[in-house]
């Protein structure tokens, strides 16, 4: 029975948990992933561990949040005031902001407080800071 290989494209079902509980998504009622193995498209732990896997296998990866999104960084953590924000946006907790740095970049940012003149807004990944595991399931090897 084939297994999977570097460069293979597959179709996986997944659930990832966190180390707290929550399940942040879930594809085993929806169409499957497809990705090709090692090109980076997800985080280095799973494309590593999907390698030799055969049709239909099921498996555990646990990850570790320095091999996830990291730690939290409290300085991307800052409160800033509400005049700083465009004028059309209703602000509000989960909001998304991006904002465009002197290089060109693009840094990510969701609003996690709403005071009365100020945001507090939180640059860190949603799961920086956790561990997670993943279930996967091989549902083809393309």
């Amino acid at each position: 029975m084939k297994q999977v290989g570097k460069n293979d494209s597959i179709k996986v079902h997944y659930k990832c948990t966190t180390d707290d509980g929550l399940v942040f998504s879930s594809k085993e009622t929806e169409k499957p992933l497809q990705f090709i193995v090692g090109q980076g498209s997800l985080l280095q732990p799973i494309e590593d561990g999907v390698v030799g896997m055969k049709l239909n296998e099921k498996k555990k990866i646990n990850i570790p949040r320095q091999q996830a999104y990291g730690e939290v960084q409290k300085e991307l953590i800052q409160e800033i005031d509400k005049s700083l924000l465009p004028e059309n946006v209703e602000v509000k907790e989960g909001l998304q902001l991006t904002s465009k740095q002197e290089d060109g970049s693009e840094m990510h940012f969701r609003v996690t407080k709403v005071m009365d003149n100020s945001v507090v807004i939180d640059g860190n990944h949603p799961l920086a800071g956790k561990d997670l595991e993943f279930e996967i399931e091989l549902v083809e090897i393309l």
